[in-house]
């Protein structure tokens, strides 16, 4: 990992220290303030302790988090955002256990004082109304601080000059110019220079054509070779990209980068991949 990227990876992790422990404060001085209402006695390290406990199984799921949005990321599609509401239902499960653990241990375990969190459907269906605020808050949180540290190059850095020539017999006679793919029950035809970026779905491959998707029953290996390896480059296991239509190149977190294409998709650039897409697209500070 290189010095700029361990200082990013060491600014997400500040930042989310320092937003936390805010966040432990105000929720404790709410829950207190909202206890006297009522008129219950509650000492303010008891309430101080319930929102640690709270905290930390969000902490805990930070990378999670993040590994959603790099595979995952919202600006992706419906498909993606469909994928990120799936996932609110075990962030609150495991949220939600995890927090009751841990209360257990610290009051029941060490302090030995009673201490109930009875794991019913109205409680998980009370925190899992809590948990899609606070998964739309974290996932907002971790966008703007990726577009915080992440130091943006301009259009004008990203130059695609000819790579070296590959020797003749590694190269095929003939790449074609075009795909058919089905589309509502009819074949379709379309312009191999029209696609923006290929994504891997099992025994299919995903092609992102100007905003539309269209499956074509090929693996991304298998297509990639029928690609013009001198405008599509494979910067994932996942994904190839039409380096033509490439906005922008970021440093992400753990010695990875961020592409993202004209039409707004973001696609992780994994290191693995790193030298294959530098050969092709020098990207210059």
């Amino acid at each position: 990992m290189t010095e700029p990227e361990r200082s990013t990876v060491w600014n997400h992790v500040a930042a989310w220290a320092v937003l936390l422990a805010i966040s432990v404060f105000a929720h404790t001085h709410v829950e207190l303030a909202n206890e006297v209402r009522r008129g219950v006695s509650v000492t303010y390290g008891r309430v101080f302790a319930i929102e640690v406990t709270s905290h930390l199984v969000v902490a805990a799921l930070l990378p999670v988090l993040y590994w959603m949005h790099r595979r995952w990321p919202v600006r992706g599609g419906a498909r993606n955002v469909a994928i990120h509401v799936a996932g609110l239902v075990p962030f609150s499960i495991i949220h939600t256990a995890g927090m009751a653990a841990l209360r257990l241990l610290w009051f029941s375990g060490i302090l030995g004082e009673a201490h109930s969190f009875p794991l019913t459907v109205d409680r998980l269906t009370f925190e899992f109304a809590k948990d899609v605020v606070n998964y739309a808050m974290l996932s907002g949180a971790t966008e703007l601080l990726r577009l915080l540290f992440s130091r943006p190059r301009p259009p004008a850095a990203v130059e695609a000059p000819t790579p070296p020539a590959a020797p003749p017999s590694t190269m095929p006679t003939a790449l074609p110019e075009r795909f058919a793919v089905r589309k509502r029950g009819k074949e379709i035809m379309v312009e191999v220079a029209d696609i923006d970026w290929v994504e891997a779905a099992g025994n299919y491959a995903v092609l992102h054509v100007g905003g539309e998707t269209l499956e074509i029953r090929s693996s991304l290996t298998k297509l990639e070779a029928e690609l013009d390896p001198k405008r599509f480059v494979r910067v994932h296991k996942s994904y190839v990209v039409n380096v033509a239509r490439i906005a922008e190149v970021t440093p992400w977190i753990s010695g990875d980068w961020r592409i993202r294409l004209q039409d707004g998709a973001e696609v992780n650039l994994s290191r693995r991949y790193r030298q294959r897409f530098e050969a092709l697209v020098p990207v210059r500070s």
